[in-house]
């Protein structure tokens, strides 16, 4: 039998995702976002609060870099989540990360994370319900570490944290459960 918990926001897994984007100076600014997901195959939304310094480094640039964050950083990812930029002007120096420019868009990429997605800015999206971006992926970057022997990012390498909203814990991608569009096939003859 189910026991009501009451309101909650009840979506698990939620990806832990690292959201970098340049100032009016070019100062790299990370923030830990689990409130995003794919819109598209080449699109990304990004519930970020209106104001928040990510919000407003993305205005001015129009892009941004989304990475995923995995177990191994898991302590800067966490740091990026609960310091904010617009009360701390150090933020990203204090971890001792590393960011480059993107050759694909105006944005930074911190170096640490295994897989970043390099974006465009499409649309804010602004009313009084939802406060997001919408970016276009316009390329991924993956270290070879994390990729199988045909190239693609392996999940059980990468060890992706998912973020738990039932007790605000952080998990890590575990192995292989089935294959999609597979497993329920059987079902599809019946």
């Amino acid at each position: 039998m189910k026991k009501d918990l009451g309101v909650i926001p009840a979506v698990y897994p939620m990806p832990v995702l690292m959201v970098a984007a340049y100032d009016k100076n070019e100062k790299v600014n990370v923030m830990n976002v689990a409130w995003g997901q794919i819109c598209d195959e080449d699109e990304i939304i990004l519930f970020i609060g209106e104001g928040k310094k990510t919000w407003l480094n993305i205005q001015e640039s129009k892009a941004f870099t989304v990475a995923l964050a995995d177990e191994a950083h898991m302590d800067v990812a966490d740091f990026f989540g609960i310091a904010s930029g617009n009360k701390m002007d150090d933020k990203f120096e204090r971890t001792g990360y590393h960011a480059v420019k993107s050759d694909k868009v105006h944005a930074p990429i911190v170096e640490e994370f295994p897989v970043v997605m390099e974006c465009e800015l499409l649309e804010f999206l602004k009313t009084d319900h939802v406060s997001g971006i919408v970016g276009k992926i316009v390329n991924v970057k993956a270290e070879e570490a994390v990729l199988d022997e045909k190239g693609k990012v392996d999940p059980e390498k990468l060890h992706a944290l998912m973020f738990d909203q039932f007790k605000n814990g952080y998990y890590t991608t575990g192995a292989k459960a089935g294959q999609a569009w597979n497993a329920g096939a059987g079902l599809m003859k019946k």
